[in-house]
């Protein structure tokens, strides 16, 4: 029994109720005695894992060229080193023993090492009480680094500290947790488990402090805009509700940043931009999760072709800085970020991807009546217009083909209710998207700053909504009365984190760059929720 109770892990076949039991035994025998491992409020550590492996390969290379070949000077370098007392902590990953000699792998946030426990070093007792702890336990270990026969850095342990203790098992050694939505459920495991998740987040940091870095350079600034908001406005995408208790009010989640950020821009500000969390209460799937970051951002004095210029440096400067290249690998696609990135107008991405151009049709009728005979659905039926079926042909066609980085323009103004018209062609808007490996990864603008065709549009989307049966739409009137004092010309622009943080962590699904993505509860959950609901 001592044996097992030493390797206790998970199997996907093992109900975990007994080894937790066993672990529960434990913990209640160690507080009868006075030794409770969850009092302790501290464990001061000295050094990290890959710092100590670091530090002792750099001394002992010290050492080893000071002697020169002299293996009593060796030696002697050697035990100063061992002199050096080091004070680490972490997770008890596997346990390897050996009579009265015992070898552990403990993990902590930045590596793994391995451990030497001795009886004759720590003492018979506290090593009989040590005999007694588990993997997933929690240690600290006093001692000295050095360099066992098999020639893996190590800590010889002097004394070793109980700091935490686990009443459940780790999933199996060999196996480990590899059911997708339990990591994704148990994200804590999912790191304890798996070294490489965590590797994900510390790069997806990385490239947050990068954006911030590459826009703080260029002048801007950082702010914070609402997330509860008094009306429903903004994109097409359907709102979470809540109620404001104290003024009796319901609130929505913001969909958007966007028209907080103009009014600033309004107010003087002439280049900010937010890091923020928005949430659409609609469907999930591997390139959307109902709440999500983005990056917006807007210059006054300038248009969207500024903005594509900065979007595709900022890209390229995020992912030589961040991947070491501008040159990456995404699901087996080579992508390069760093060459100039293609741009076409949506006219021209139609005509070339859908063999249709634009230019001939005269009427809707005759646009409509393409639509039909190449089989692409127009959502707006009999109401289409071309600007309605230049959209269903690209969305038909052409996003699938746009693998390497890819910038469309010139958007039709029925669905670009913010973007200011092309002087020439008021059919159109200065907008663009741009696409990576078949994906929209971004949206920008110039924006439109003339309040009265502002207010057109958004009485226009208002009433398409309410014609859909949202009788909660409304218009903002007070960002019409902010453009009424004048907004400058503008570019705007906004883009989705995760997804970028897909493309250069090389993961398929947006779950896996989500810490703690949305997940349909369990059916255990949803029937406890059931009964209180009842009671």
């Amino acid at each position: 029994m001592q044996e097992e109770q030493n390797t206790q892990q998970n199997t996907p076949e093992t109900d975990t109720t007994d080894y937790r039991q066993i672990r529960l035994d434990k913990l209640n025998a160690m507080k009868a005695e006075g030794k409770d491992p969850f009092v302790r409020t501290s464990y001061p550590v000295t050094i990290q894992n890959a710092a100590l492996r670091e530090q002792y390969e750099t001394q002992e290379q010290q050492v080893l060229a000071e002697a020169d070949g002299d293996e009593e000077k060796t030696a002697a370098g050697l035990a100063r080193i061992a002199e050096q007392t080091v004070r680490i902590a972490g997770r008890i990953m596997s346990w390897r023993r050996m009579g009265k000699a015992h070898f552990l792998d403990v993990r902590d946030h930045t590596d793994r090492i391995q451990v030497y426990v001795r009886m004759n070093d720590i003492g018979k007792e506290a090593f009989e009480e040590f005999r007694k702890w588990d993997i997933g336990d929690i240690i600290g270990i006093e001692g000295y680094a050095f360099r066992t026969k098999m020639g893996e850095i190590s800590v010889h342990a002097a004394s070793v500290t109980l700091l935490a203790k686990s009443l459940l098992p780790l999933p199996e050694k060999w196996h480990g947790l590899k059911d997708q939505d339990m990591r994704y459920r148990q994200r804590y495991l999912d790191l304890i488990c798996n070294p490489p998740v965590k590797d994900t987040f510390i790069k997806r940091s990385q490239i947050m402090r990068e954006i911030r870095s590459y826009l703080d350079g260029l002048g801007y600034v950082e702010v914070d805009t609402p997330v509860l908001l008094p009306i429903e406005i903004g994109a097409a995408a359907r709102p979470f509700v809540t109620h404001h208790n104290t003024l009796h009010l319901d609130m929505y989640l913001r969909i958007e940043t966007e028209l907080n950020l103009k009014r600033l821009i309004v107010g003087g500000f002439d280049r900010v931009y937010e890091v923020g969390r928005i949430f659409r209460n609609e469907g999930m799937d591997p390139s959307h999760n109902p709440e999500f970051t983005t990056v917006e951002m807007y210059q006054a004095y300038t248009d969207y072709k500024g903005m594509m210029d900065l979007i595709e440096n900022m890209y390229r400067t995020i992912a030589r800085n961040v991947c070491g290249t501008d040159c990456i690998t995404y699901q087996g696609t080579e992508i390069a970020i760093g060459k100039p990135w293609k741009r076409m107008t949506m006219i021209e991405a139609v005509k070339e991807y859908a063999g249709v151009d634009y230019n001939d049709w005269a009427t809707d009728a005759d646009a409509r009546a393409c639509a039909a005979a190449k089989d692409v659905h127009v959502e707006e039926g009999s109401s289409a217009t071309k600007g309605h079926v230049l959209i269903a042909f690209f969305d038909a066609f052409v996003e699938e083909q746009l693998i390497q980085p890819t910038i469309i323009y010139d958007y039709p103004v029925e669905n670009s209710p913010l973007a200011k018209r092309k002087p020439e062609d008021p059919a159109f808007t200065e907008r663009f998207e741009y696409f990576i490996y078949a994906r929209e990864m971004g949206n920008a603008f110039s924006e439109l700053n003339d309040p009265i065709d502002q207010k057109e549009r958004f009485v226009r989307q208002v009433a398409a909504k309410r014609a859909q049966g949202n009788t909660n739409a409304q218009v903002d009137e007070d960002y019409i009365t902010a453009l009424e004092y004048g907004l400058p010309p503008t570019g705007g622009l906004g883009f989705g984190v995760d997804r970028l943080v897909m493309l250069l962590t090389d993961s398929p699904s947006i779950r896996d760059v989500l810490l703690f993505p949305t997940m349909k509860p369990l059916p255990s959950e949803m029937q406890g929720a059931q009964d209180e609901e009842k009671a």
